[in-house]
């Protein structure tokens, strides 16, 4: 060794080579941070201490299911079964779009309702919702509509002048006029003020915003009362089929619907082996669960004793930690299998062998339970 090679070893690394080595460090440890889950756990949690900080800590349970008579003017004209599977808490099979639910929330409060204030007229003012629990009977069958308005124009005594909707999209170019749908949760908004109160409320305004420009396009809907009856006719249908316990048959206005849906694996709208499906229970060998729709299917159903399926378990083992795992099954001998007994990889489609069975010289497939064999009944 030189007399030059060894004063270079005594002063150690060069900062070159020194601030290489800390930004590997950083990026390292920031990857490992920033995952979907991580993101997606975190933005739960804001929204958990939000809820608290303004003293709404009951959005943070789980959604109760709805009774057969209540439904939401969010959810009119929808398939009839998207409907009650959303009603009745079946678990969603994709991931949740918080992202649009949060940029239709900011729309509303940062820019719709100050743009309202400012054009609304004098004596009048700007309120941020206005609540509705309205009765109906139709051919027999009674209904209730629950729900909140979006900002609606009212007098200084607080009574209902106008009410609107408020929706955001991802483009304005090939909307020519109000969609059913928002035209029917328009409706119940109208319907159920104008029976609430001394003056007509019969008109409102459907605004939408593109999430990607800010432009508007405002259309006056004004009520129409056979319109309306198609949708009280949809309510009362819906309300029949829940209170006979019977999964309503899938009802969409357009063929992609289904692809798009929530629940086009359990409903039988997707390339899976499963069809018509009841509001419980997960899907055996499935595994294309959110993990925060997982959680928060497992919540709603802790009273009745929700758990992984083996399949999910292998998938999700935090959760199954947390939220316990029911036992593989074989379907010809009986027995039963620990989760974590029974080798099985979480990208295979084909499900495991009995091992009993195996030794007996029969191949037989094991599964987790069916839905309908998962939950215990209410109140046991």
């Amino acid at each position: 060794m030189t007399s030059s090679d060894s004063e270079l070893d005594s002063q150690g690394p060069s900062p070159e080579s020194t601030q290489v080595v800390q930004t590997t460090s950083v990026l390292a440890q920031l990857r490992a941070q920033v995952t979907k889950d991580r993101f997606s756990a975190w933005y739960a949690e804001q929204q958990f201490a939000e809820n608290i900080l303004e003293g709404q800590a009951y959005f943070n349970g789980p959604a109760d299911p709805k009774p057969p008579a209540r439904h939401s003017p969010s959810t009119l004209l929808e398939c009839h079964r998207k409907a009650s599977y959303k009603r009745q808490n079946a678990p969603k099979e994709d991931t949740p779009p918080e992202g649009l639910f949060w940029i239709g929330t900011e729309f509303e409060e940062r820019l719709a309702v100050p743009f309202l204030q400012d054009v609304t007229p004098p004596d009048t003012y700007v309120t941020n919702s206005v609540w509705i629990d309205h009765e109906l009977t139709v051919d027999g069958v009674t209904v209730q509509l629950r729900g909140a308005t979006d900002p609606a124009i009212v007098t200084p005594d607080d009574d209902p002048l106008l009410v609107t909707e408020i929706k955001t999209t991802s483009s304005l170019d090939h909307l020519s006029g109000p969609k059913e749908a928002h035209k029917a949760q328009l409706h119940a908004y109208l319907a159920a003020l104008n029976a609430d109160y001394d003056h007509e409320i019969s008109t409102g305004l459907l605004v939408y915003a593109s999430r990607t420009t800010l432009d508007v396009e405002v259309f006056e809907v004004a009520f129409d009362e056979a319109f309306w009856e198609a949708v009280t006719e949809w309510m009362a249908a819906l309300t029949t089929y829940e209170q006979a316990g019977e999964l309503p048959p899938a009802s969409p206005e357009r063929d992609w619907e289904c692809s798009y849906c929530s629940f086009k694996h359990r409903c039988g709208e997707a390339d899976t082996p499963y069809s018509d499906i009841g509001h419980d229970g997960l899907l055996p060998l499935f595994d294309n669960y959110d993990t925060e729709n997982l959680k928060a299917y497992l919540n709603a159903h802790a009273e009745r004793d929700a758990r992984l399926t083996p399949t999910l378990a292998h998938k999700f083992p935090r959760l199954a930690d947390e939220y316990g795992v029911y036992d593989w099954a074989c379907p010809s001998c009986g027995e039963t299998f620990d989760w974590k007994n029974i080798d099985w990889e979480t990208d295979s489609t084909d499900p495991p062998y009995c091992p009993s069975c195996l030794k007996a010289g029969e191949m037989v497939t094991i599964a987790g339970p069916e839905p309908e064999d998962q939950l215990t009944a209410p109140g046991e």
